[in-house]
């Protein structure tokens, strides 16, 4: 039984210094609650690797302990960490929004997650959980139903934002939820975890309801199709496709695999309304005149693989891009991704279509909170403690000084890395705790966690200076080389350079083998002595070290 002095323990273990893999653990004495556990892309260094999900060894540890995991929206960055963490915590309970549950359950299904109830939270809820009692309350964002949760704890309330924004104006007509912000914020928030991606924006961020307004002006007047590429998950958006489509009286079909499901799901729940016959078969797309159609596809992020990509390529099922079409890339490019977007817009208006993109036309809007947003959430919640969360370091620091513009002493903001933990004492004091593991898990096909920083570092450097595979022919009894030895390269360099290169690297692998004298029965000092001799030639000759793989075959 914990005593009276036991501190509340926030730790972040993915979501801070970095935009995904949001994670954050809260512990009480024996007992922890999750909020989220997403997942984040990889960077380019990361060769082969297709996400990247936190290192939860500190709740592996704890296995018995974890009750509960809540959940603020379903954003991969939120979410998509789930089907490979869950394993871990067999029973656990996943507490979430009603459209939170249906795409989650869809995802269960997917990986087949048997073991972990999928439970209702939703706005206006209360949930004991040992030490806790959540309460979620409504936020704008860009997937309707998204939340922050106030945790009610021993040492005081503690409120995370999740993702938001305000929004006076949804397109669901659901307001965020001030008046329980400003009841907390009566009662005494003893800390505050906020949003912090649109730190360095001055000012408000635009009602989602603005980019209705510009499907409708870009829409009015067009002949050709057109095709709208946005997040499978922004469901506001899609409904706004629908709107302006049924203005001009076009019908809509949803390509691409994602928003096909999401699309399915939200309208089940009711989160997407529009008469059936608005709704195209994707089959039928090449039968519908031009100027009644309206495609929603993925790809605004160009990715390679996603339904515009394909347009632009020619490489489309359904669809192929043709001079008349009219594409809206109804997204920002995440930073990182602006070359993909690039190409992909390229490809467009090679294909023969107009585009209308960020650069040109702005029929997107963010789904988090500018800095008079965050100053408002602030002033609301007036906490002692201000952890800023889910942004990279620099706006961390932005968001610190905001807090501190709103009077939260500079003592009581909190700027920490994965992994330190934040104590809250129950005299409302805080302070760092030792820091815990947090690092990257790498998940690389169906492999979780096994490709590591040295299998990476191999990676690259394969990818930037090649291979160099040197085969030797061994005689068994007197450690003599047989024959010529065969050299085998990849991406290191090629023509008449190539092959002076490689007959010098044959003549000191025969040195390096004939060197220990008369026998070598160890077969790894023949390989290590080849491995060096040919390292070492090769970068006096070209100043690169491609990965030597020295291959000795005894006879």
């Amino acid at each position: 039984m914990p005593d009276a002095n036991t501190p509340l323990r926030i730790i972040p273990l993915g979501g801070v210094g970095e935009i995904g893999k949001n994670c954050y653990v809260f512990e009480y004495g024996d007992e922890i609650v999750v909020v989220d556990c997403g997942l984040m892309f990889p960077d380019e260094e990361m060769f082969g690797i297709d996400l990247v999900i936190p290192d939860v060894t500190y709740l592996k540890e704890r296995r018995e302990q974890v009750k509960a995991f809540l959940i603020t929206h379903a954003h991969e960055d939120h979410v998509g960490g789930l089907p490979y963490i869950l394993p871990e915590f067999p029973g656990v309970p996943v507490y979430a929004s009603t459209l939170a549950r249906g795409l989650l359950g869809a995802k269960f299904k997917e990986h087949k997650l048997h073991n972990n109830p999928l439970m209702a939270l939703d706005p206006g809820d209360e949930l004991p959980v040992g030490p806790f009692t959540a309460i979620p309350f409504r936020v704008g964002h860009s997937i309707p139903d998204a939340m922050g949760i106030a945790l009610r704890t021993p040492v005081g309330i503690v409120v995370t934002t999740g993702d938001f924004k305000f929004d006076h104006t949804p397109i669901d007509g659901k307001l965020s939820d001030f008046g329980t912000l400003a009841r907390m914020g009566q009662e005494g928030v003893v800390c505050l975890l906020s949003d912090s991606t649109r730190a360095e924006s001055p000012g408000y961020t635009p009602s989602e309801r603005t980019v209705g307004e510009a499907f409708h002006e870009i829409m009015e007047g067009l002949e050709g199709r057109v095709i709208v590429a946005t997040f499978a998950s922004n469901i506001a958006r899609i409904q706004q496709v629908f709107d302006a489509a049924a203005t001009f009286k076009r019908q809509v079909a949803v390509v691409g695999r994602s928003m096909e499901q999401n699309t399915r799901i939200a309208t089940d729940l009711g989160y997407l309304t529009y008469p059936p016959s608005q709704l195209l078969a994707k089959d039928k797309i090449a039968d519908n005149p031009a100027a009644r159609t309206v495609i929603a596809t993925t790809g605004a992020q160009g990715e390679p693989m996603s339904g515009l990509a394909r347009m632009a390529n020619r490489d489309h099922r359904f669809v192929e891009i043709q001079p008349g079409d009219t594409v809206i890339v109804s997204a920002s490019p995440i930073p990182g991704n602006e070359e993909y977007v690039a190409r992909t817009i390229d490809n467009l208006f090679k294909a023969g279509a107009n585009v209308y993109y960020h650069a040109i036309r702005h029929a997107h809007v963010s789904g988090h909170a500018s800095q008079e947003e965050l100053k408002l959430m602030l002033g609301l919640t007036k906490p002692k403690n201000f952890v800023p969360m889910h942004g990279e370091f620099r706006m961390l620091v932005q968001h610190g000084r905001l807090a501190v513009e709103t009077g939260v002493a500079p003592e009581n903001v909190f700027i920490v890395e994965n992994g330190t933990p934040i104590e809250i004492l129950p005299d409302g004091s805080a302070r760092r705790g030792t820091p815990v593991p947090a690092g990257y898990v790498l998940v690389d096909g169906i492999s979780v966690g096994e490709v590591g920083e040295v299998v990476l570092r191999d990676r690259r450097a394969l990818a930037n200076d090649g291979m160099f595979l040197v085969v030797v022919l061994v005689d068994k009894q007197t450690g003599r080389v047989v024959g010529r030895p065969e050299i085998v390269t990849r991406g290191f360099v090629h023509g008449n350079e190539e092959d002076r290169i490689i007959e010098e690297a044959v003549r000191r692998v025969r040195a390096a083998a004939d060197n220990p004298g008369d026998r070598i029965s160890e077969v790894a000092l023949l390989k290590s002595q080849i491995k060096d001799g040919v390292s070492r030639y090769l970068y006096e000759q070209t100043k690169r070290r491609p990965m030597v793989f020295p291959v000795v075959v005894e006879v």
